[in-house]
């Protein structure tokens, strides 16, 4: 059995591509987590329990190296009513941001 160059390559792709969507998955779990402990620990409601791919793009860390920018976004809800979008951002495996948009705060005596 001969491999050509063709060959070769188009497999070479076709792993790359695995190793790119099982790393994608592994990254959208660490986010999924993330966004699940912040609500919990605001006493929000994270809705729909997923999060969702909103950037991808390669940026610079802290160190001048080059590494993926995945921007996630979910929905949460603070008294049931409304509905708000919150935001985290990771840079490589580091989550370097984490956003909840402006929302109401059930006030309980």
């Amino acid at each position: 059995m001969y491999l050509e160059l063709f060959d070769i390559f188009l497999l070479t792709l076709v792993i790359a591509a695995g190793a790119f969507w099982w790393s994608s998955l592994k990254h959208r779990d660490l986010a999924l987590r993330t966004a699940r402990a912040s609500c919990k620990q605001m006493g929000l409601q994270l809705l729909d329990e997923s999060v969702g791919l909103k950037k991808l793009r390669l940026q610079r860390d802290t160190d001048g190296m080059v590494k993926l920018l995945r921007c996630y976004s979910f929905e949460f809800a603070s008294t049931g009513d409304e509905r708000y979008i919150g935001e985290i951002d990771m840079l490589g495996k580091r989550i370097t941001r984490q956003f909840h948009q402006p929302h109401r705060v059930l006030d309980i005596h």
